[in-house]
């Protein structure tokens, strides 16, 4: 039994950064009323975050064996990435375009995915994969498409689109790039790289946006609040600390796009979230939808294998150089 959990622990780590990121959601929107600007969230977010590893790190330092992380060109990559160039992107693009855009723009990861570890870590899908993946992208487009018809929501920012597409790409090569640092970086430390570098890019830029508003004084003022304090400990620990480490744990144990597809089940969970604790509709689409995305996370781990990173790619090779 614990071999049997050792060995499909991917699925754990999967379905649990899916699950947290799931009901994110809800949280963003509730701080959202109290803080107007999105990078000011992230900046509260990522502090919170750095804060909780640093915490951890001095009273487990010695358990978990955290080395110092040395800071590599392929480090710096990672977050730049993933936390600043995906969030940015995303954070801009969502504003920019319609809910149902953004959805189907976001599901579209696991295809780029699938395309750059082929290409930069030779990471090639089995055919018998590929439908599965596309079966998972289909079900959060469907989902999408029929929300989008629902709420009257009208296709037209292509700037917005291109945004979306930046944060795409960016989310794509995140997965890449922690996939080939699980060779040299554990999960904790580039977790924690990222932390800490979200918490300075974030912070810098909602500083900067607090002073040109001449409201640099109230900076700390959201965190007076109690509904705004207990849903950032929420995004600062569960949704980013944990999370992310999820995430990071799950690129070491299985393929890029094994682990990316995972992804897709966040818009499952975001629904069942909304129908049983907000009280939101749920409808036929819904159904089908989320059919698709749970028969395309499944066939697409199932039908592959666990491996570390193969140290002949060419992504690992430029360690050398």
């Amino acid at each position: 039994m614990i071999k049997a959990i050792q060995k499909n622990i991917h699925f754990f780590t999967g379905l649990g950064y899916a699950t947290i990121f799931g009901f994110s959601f809800m949280f963003t929107a509730e701080i959202l009323e109290y803080i107007s600007s999105p990078f000011h969230l992230l900046s509260f977010r990522f502090i919170f975050a750095f804060l909780t590893m640093t915490i951890v790190q001095l009273a487990l330092g010695s358990r978990l064996k955290v080395k110092k992380v040395p800071i590599s060109k392929k480090l710096l990559l990672l977050v730049f990435f993933q936390p600043f160039l995906y969030f940015s992107a995303e954070t801009t693009g969502v504003r920019m375009t319609s809910s149902s855009e953004a959805g189907m723009m976001i599901a579209l990861i696991p295809i780029f995915v699938a395309i750059f570890s082929a290409i930069f870590l030779k990471e090639h899908p089995k055919k018998i994969q590929i439908p599965f993946i596309l079966s998972s992208v289909s079900g959060v487009v469907f989902i999408a498409i029929m929300q989008g018809r629902a709420d009257g929501e009208v296709i037209s920012n292509l700037a917005g689109i291109i945004v979306l597409l930046v944060a795409v790409l960016a989310g794509a090569g995140f997965n890449i790039t922690s996939r080939s640092l699980s060779v040299s970086l554990t999960p904790f430390q580039r977790t924690y790289s990222m932390m800490g570098a979200g918490a300075v890019i974030f912070t810098s830029i909602a500083v900067i946006q607090q002073a040109v508003r001449g409201e640099l004084t109230s900076f700390f003022q959201p965190l007076t609040y109690t509904e705004v304090l207990f849903p950032l400990l929420y995004l600062g620990i569960l949704s980013s600390v944990v999370a992310f480490f999820l995430i990071n744990f799950t690129l070491s144990r299985v393929s890029a796009a094994q682990g990316a597809v995972f992804a897709n089940l966040v818009t499952v969970i975001s629904i069942t979230a909304g129908v049983f604790i907000r009280g939101e509709s749920f409808y036929y689409y819904h159904l089908i939808g989320a059919i698709f995305i749970i028969t395309g996370v499944l066939g697409t781990n199932l039908l592959g294998k666990q491996t570390p990173v193969s140290t002949k790619s060419l992504y690992v090779k430029q360690k050398a150089s």
